[in-house]
């Protein structure tokens, strides 16, 4: 019985990880179809960015949805449908997303592609939001985060391939990379082809068993927590209506955007300075390392985020190589793969292991998965030649791990601050030196998430589920620092606009400093919180 009971685990977990994939694929390829759609629509810099803000922005609404939908009912929405319903729901939506995509294509209407990539992002928001937690209890306890590195690295393998799929369904193989009309009907038949796989693994879901999962957990009311929140939305929605609001005020849009920004970071210091009077209130948010860390999670999702999505246009400059948009694949792919060399590297110290093959696995795997992004490149046609020598970032990437000893304090201010680096070095230089050094940073953004989360709900208590809902949200990031970073671009230039990645891995410096200060005051010691997970 026990060993059925096992097997049907493992066949829930295996089939539930595809959804894991779906969320890289999608995401990553975002990079080939950026700059795709700011030829095609003849965008500005910034207009093409509204990808991601409307992506990215299907998260944070689908979170905000089921945050005050659960403190409404004082009930976890999700617990009470379903884990396996709401995955069903989240492919439904997202495959109604990808039908949508067809006819906005056809319109020639730009608005009409945000909304279809806003609805699919609505549905990965759903099924992220129900699958975490399910990944998590299929089996015992003691191996949840194997498996969620499990489902990580089946993501990363979804971004890896990715803008290398997308790239030879809209442009062809890697031989024909020139600059070229992409066929219309090349793009329908991917979002068709989306479609299709969504459907086909909601009915997949829908008649297979799969264990049920249910939490008994009370949510905690915290009101004063929602004023913050609802400002949050406040500036979300000012990117969105920073063009009409321009032409009615005569005010230029950049400031509706650049104030969007000031919105979001500003009601995240109010809820740290105010003094708070009645904590319970205030919920998770009555803990300094919750807000700090909100701010982090903002600020590393945005970077992650925006280094890839403006790549495109970088490229495209003369003193970076001069690419057509269907030729930058194996630089999206390796930003996207670099994001997998890290994470890997990292699922090594959940493992059991002695000391020695411990660090024989954290300098093997990296540059295993380095060799990995290099085969996908080459078997697609292109010529991996000048991307050898990104294998000095990725020993570099080895030295932080050794140097980080396990601990999420020093590792994230130690690839904080080779992420920095990177981004000077590029600002400082142009073609293939600064090229690999913005690229890099993907190698720097991939560990951060489990510490950023492990150093951020640590002391939380009860309010540790909410606490964790608040930092979700902080997806945010992804859909404001794009835009932000666009329009710097189209006024100073897309190379001087990576100061905003700079900016960011700088604040993740001061993060990893304070917040250790907050949590030893409170009596815990940094040193023992171990970084598990991932995303």
């Amino acid at each position: 019985m026990e060993k059925q009971t096992q097997k049907n685990y493992g066949t829930a977990l295996y089939s539930l990880i595809t959804v894991f994939f779906f969320w890289g694929f999608v995401a990553a390829s975002n990079g080939i179809f950026i700059p795709f759609c700011k030829s095609h629509f003849h965008l500005t810099q910034f207009e093409s960015q509204l990808i991601d803000f409307t992506f990215y922005g299907g998260y944070f609404i689908g979170s905000l949805i089921l945050y005050f939908a659960s403190q409404a009912s004082k009930v976890d929405i999700l617990n009470k449908i379903g884990y396996k319903k709401g995955i069903i729901s989240g492919l439904i939506i997202s495959a109604a997303g990808a039908l949508l995509m067809v006819p906005a294509v056809h319109s020639g209407s730009f608005f009409f592609i945000l909304v279809a990539f806003f609805v699919i992002a609505l549905g990965f928001s759903l099924q992220q939001t129900a699958a975490q937690p399910f990944v998590a209890a299929l089996g015992p306890a003691e191996s949840g985060t194997h498996r969620l590195n499990l489902a990580g690295g089946v993501n990363n393998i979804g971004a890896l391939m990715g803008p290398v799929i997308v790239s030879i369904v809209l442009f062809g193989s890697a031989n024909d990379a020139v600059a070229k009309v992409v066929d219309i009907a090349s793009v329908t038949t991917l979002y068709y082809a989306l479609a299709g796989l969504f459907l086909l693994v909601a009915i997949f879901y829908s008649v297979i068993t799969l264990p049920k999962v249910t939490s008994d957990e009370k949510i905690e009311g915290s009101p004063k927590s929602n004023g913050p929140i609802v400002v949050m939305i406040l500036g979300f929605l000012m990117v969105l209506a920073a063009t009409p609001l321009g032409k009615l005020t005569g005010i230029a849009e950049t400031n509706f955007v650049y104030s969007s920004l000031v919105i979001i970071m500003g009601s995240l210091v109010y809820a740290y300075l105010k003094k708070k009077d009645n904590l319970n209130e205030w919920g998770a948010m009555q803990y300094p390392q919750l807000i700090l860390g909100m701010i982090a999670l903002f600020a590393y999702v945005g970077v992650e985020v925006t280094i890839q999505s403006n790549l495109g246009a970088l490229l495209n400059l003369k003193e970076f190589g001069g690419f057509a948009e269907s030729a930058i694949k194996p630089y999206i792919a390796l930003y996207w793969g670099s994001m997998m060399i890290g994470r890997l590297t990292g699922a090594v110290s959940v493992f059991n292991l002695t000391k020695t093959w411990k660090n024989i696995l954290t300098v093997v795997v990296p540059f295993t998965c380095f060799g990995v992004v290099l085969l996908v490149n080459h078997f697609t046609g292109t010529d991996v030649g000048n991307l050898y020598i990104y294998g000095v970032c990725v020993a570099v990437l080895v030295i932080g791990f050794f140097l980080g000893q396990e601990k999420p304090a020093k590792t994230l201010a130690i690839f904080a601050t080779l992420g920095v680096i990177c981004m000077v070095v590029g600002l400082l230089n142009t073609g293939e030196l600064a090229t690999l050094a913005f690229i890099s940073g993907g190698l720097c953004c991939s560990i951060m998430w489990p510490s950023i989360f492990a150093l951020s709900i640590t002391g939380l208590g009860k309010y540790t589920s909410q606490g964790s809902s608040f930092l979700i949200m902080m997806i945010l990031g992804g859909s404001i620092l794009p835009p932000v970073q666009g329009k710097l671009a189209d006024a100073q230039g897309i190379h001087h606009s990576y100061i905003v990645p700079a900016i960011g891995f700088a604040y993740l410096i001061f993060f990893a400093w304070k917040v250790s200060a907050v949590l030893r005051k409170q009596g815990i010691d940094v040193e023992d919180i171990a970084a598990e997970g991932g995303h």
